[in-house]
């Protein structure tokens, strides 16, 4: 993966989160991959697992902007950073473990997130 096919990713990402079209979530994602959103967590095992939960838990269109970029790209490993803002004021920093397959498509997802304080 270069940071170009990556940045592509995290687009489709966003798109996918503002549009909540089960399509497009589950292309992001391979067959089989798995989503953690915390390290600790037991994770979502599947593309069709991953959409039912994204489904289960919309962020409304409207009420959030996201941007997000790769950090450090090795192999079909990337390391991506960036925000989420929502307009009741909540802001989240965030760091993504995201593996990817030959074919560009996310096999092992691992969210790190932070909460911005109250200014």
């Amino acid at each position: 993966m270069t940071n170009t096919e990556v940045q592509s990713w995290l687009d489709r990402y966003i798109e996918a989160w503002r549009t909540n079209d089960r399509e497009q979530i589950k292309a992001l994602f391979a067959d089989d991959a798995t989503y953690r959103f915390h390290p600790w967590d037991d994770p979502l095992e599947g593309a069709d697992a991953i959409a039912d939960n994204w489904l289960e838990n919309q962020d409304e269109p409207g009420t959030w902007e996201a941007s997000y970029r790769p950090l450090m790209v090795h192999g079909n490993r990337a390391i991506t950073t960036g925000n989420s803002s929502y307009t009741n004021d909540r802001v989240y920093w965030n760091l993504w473990e995201v593996d990817f397959d030959d074919t560009g498509k996310c096999t092992r997802f691992v969210e790190w997130f932070m909460r911005q304080p109250a200014p």
